[in-house]
């Protein structure tokens, strides 16, 4: 027998405007794969995988939640920079809310905004999700949650016969700025003004206190997003579908489709196989933050004054460079501000490009720099291809950190804690699906462990933290990802 939870009422209270009432397609042989223990205890769940087996039912579909009944939401947004109309949960329902925090399937069936689509989703991608919203959380990185993986033997189509999985996501919020841009474009301007003073109350509280809580809570938005893209610059996440749909109004990493962290570093690095284009390559995804926000912007015009809302997106890219600049001095273990320091990291951004240096391998090792003048550094400078142009970077890197009179292993330790050991490759990602297809499900959770802890050493886990191996290479993502 399935528990009852006690799921509260949150968007469900504004109605049948913004959302459909869809009941869940059950799955068949539904099997609890991997369980978030920690994520679990503080929504007030079981710690263990097998002490939640009696919520399978629940998770996978085939059991109702009781009230509230589940919704699909409504929303529109841009892709790929061209509005794409009416989208909405194709297959994502909402439950309710536990803790404070909204739990969604994803997964679980047709909805009315399915756009032609099964409403499922297949166990690769589901196991990429569950696997890199918690990576993301490991690294300090705001982003969606994931608690379940339920995986069942039913076929779904994509390119070739795949099988179902259901993920169990956690948010505060999954309100997108798509869901402002729908009621903005349909022209229904009390809907979307019950929608923005949902979020004011709910997620900016502080917001009602300024004279337009409309303005101060879009100004909130520009200033969330900027950091949340500054964090993925500085691990080298690329979101890879950076659409206004996908966009978070609370600056969450959200909808993890055909992402990727870098390997070799390569600025124009695209990760999804769909945007042959490179619109939403690494390089670019600052730029097209603010793409977003415009859009959001737009949306929210009936609200707010147009010049206040221009003058808050030209603070954008001041506000990002901030926080790039905070990160990076972190990352090169700097605790002052020079003039002089990003032609410093741009001269280490072309020796990292001309050779592909490893990303995550080559900030590590520079938290081992030992700044005394004879030092070789050999395990970092043998990542370079040109050693000469890093000797000569080097001595400068070394007069930088003599003048703010920084001490190796203060400056070491401090490396460590901001320069990721373990991020999810995709070569990681898919051996964990490789294995799962197989029916062992044990690297999935060892997994998550893992990278729970990316900046500790865990010797034990070494060969997770190596080069990619070749067959990677041929690994692909896209937006069926």
């Amino acid at each position: 027998m399935t528990p009852d939870l006690p799921f509260a009422a949150g968007l469900h209270a504004l109605g049948p405007a913004f959302y459909s009432q869809v009941a869940p397609t059950p799955l068949a042989e539904p099997r609890l794969a991997a369980w978030n223990g920690e994520l679990a205890v503080a929504l007030g769940l079981p710690a263990t995988l097998d002490a939640a087996a009696g919520l399978t039912a629940l998770l996978a579909g085939n059991a109702s939640p009781g009230a509230p009944a589940s919704i699909a939401t409504v929303y529109s947004g841009h892709q790929f920079g061209a509005w794409a109309g009416q989208l909405g949960d194709g297959r994502a329902l909402l439950l309710g809310e536990l803790a404070g925090q909204e739990i969604q399937l994803k997964g679980a069936g047709e909805t009315p905004y399915s756009r032609m689509g099964d409403g499922r989703a297949v166990l690769r991608s589901s196991i990429r999700e569950y696997l890199c919203s918690e990576a993301m959380h490991g690294l300090g990185i705001p982003t969606t949650r994931a608690l379940a993986l339920v995986a069942s033997p039913e076929p779904v189509w994509r390119e070739t016969l795949e099988t179902a999985a259901v993920v169990t996501r956690v948010a505060p919020s999954f309100l997108r700025f798509g869901h402002f841009e729908h009621f903005f474009y349909k022209g229904e301007h009390e809907s979307l003004k019950q929608l923005a003073d949902y979020a004011l109350a709910r997620y900016y509280p502080a917001c009602l206190e300024a004279a337009n809580p409309y303005q101060a809570m879009l100004e909130a938005v520009i200033a969330r997003t900027a950091e949340l893209i500054a964090g993925w610059q500085a691990v080298g996440f690329c979101h890879g579908v950076m659409n206004s749909d996908n966009m978070s109004l609370l600056g969450l990493t959200l909808d993890y489709g055909p992402f990727g962290f870098l390997d070799g570093f390569d600025a124009g690095h695209i990760c999804n196989h769909s945007d042959p284009g490179g619109r939403y390559s690494y390089a670019n995804q600052p730029e097209i933050g603010l793409w977003n926000l415009h859009c959001l912007a737009q949306a929210l015009l009936p609200l707010l004054d147009r010049d206040a809302a221009v003058a808050a997106l030209k603070r954008y890219q001041p506000q990002f460079e901030e926080a790039l600049t905070a990160r990076f001095g972190a990352k090169l273990g700097l605790t002052t501000q020079e003039d002089e320091d990003w032609r410093l990291l741009t001269r280490l951004f072309d020796l990292l490009q001309a050779g592909r240096t490893d990303w995550t391998i080559f900030w590590r090792k520079l938290g081992d720099f030992d700044s005394a003048p004879a030092a070789i550094n050999a395990p970092v400078r043998d990542l370079l291809v040109d050693r000469a142009a890093f000797d000569g970077w080097a001595a400068d890197y070394r007069a930088r950190l003599a003048r703010e009179g920084s001490v190796d292993a203060v400056r070491q330790a401090a490396m460590r804690a901001v320069n990721p050991k373990y991020v999810l490759r995709n070569h990681l990602a898919e051996a964990a699906i490789r294995a799962a297809k197989t029916g062992d499900f044990g690297e999935i959770d060892r997994l998550r462990t893992l990278l729970a802890r990316p900046f500790d050493e865990q010797p034990e886990h070494e060969a997770y933290a190596g080069l990619p191996p070749d067959w990677a290479q041929d690994l692909s993502v896209s937006c069926s990802s």
